[in-house]
């Protein structure tokens, strides 16, 4: 990953900011928060913090999925919702091209992860070591041996949807550390936040917030 880090130049893309909260669209191949050395600090956060410099990390996106994500502006903002992403409380959907054709229609994908350690950041499906991992998903379209599906996760775990894809089967389209052959020649990791429904810090309204999906 660190010799190639290309992350695209586009403009923050906002959805909304008020005096608590700030909600962009985060681009594909872009990391959520810097890695380890100088040539991987260009990220999300830091971007953010340029514009908005109070700005705290609440949750991330792996580098190659685009979407939705939510920035505190406050240290009340960022306690309020990291509570919410710790109990469960938002609600997450995703797009993703899947390679092959899933059936049924809907399901869940209910297998713990845990770390691959010899192949870090890789995670893998572990009943005895893991860590409870819930998907659900449900099935757009097939078009040309492939299927689009809306994922709505019920844990957030690291590569949850990509690991829980690939034990169906069907890995997501492009994905560098998953996919292989065919499933691979996509000009990006195909998973896309496409909405995320939480409470705002100050008063508790629903709210939720979309972005469009690119692919």
């Amino acid at each position: 990953m660190s010799d190639d880090y290309a992350p695209p130049q586009e403009p923050l893309s906002i959805l909304h900011a008020d005096h608590e909260i700030l909600v962009v669209d985060k681009p594909s191949g872009l990391l959520s928060v810097p890695g380890k050395g100088e040539h991987l600090s260009d990220c999300l956060m830091s971007r953010i913090r340029a514009v908005f410099p109070e700005a705290l990390l609440v949750h991330r996106l792996d580098r190659d999925t685009s979407g939705v994500m939510v920035f505190a502006l406050t240290p009340h903002a960022q306690r309020h919702l990291g509570l919410q992403f710790e109990k469960r409380q938002t609600k997450k959907t995703y797009v993703a091209w899947l390679h092959g054709e899933l059936a049924p229609k809907t399901g869940t994908v209910d297998l713990p992860l845990i770390v691959d350690w010899p192949n870090r950041p890789k995670q893998k499906v572990d009943h005895e070591n893991g860590r409870p991992a819930v998907t659900e998903w449900r099935v757009v379209r097939h078009a040309e041996g492939q299927t689009r599906v809306r994922l709505m996760p019920k844990t957030g775990r690291s590569h949850q949807l990509r690991v829980h894809m690939l034990a169906l089967g069907h890995p997501i389209m492009g994905d560098p550390f998953y996919a292989e052959g065919p499933a691979r020649e996509a000009p990006r990791l195909m998973l896309h936040a496409e909405q995320l429904r939480f409470r705002h810090p100050d008063g508790g309204a629903g709210l939720s917030f979309t972005a469009p999906c690119p692919f």
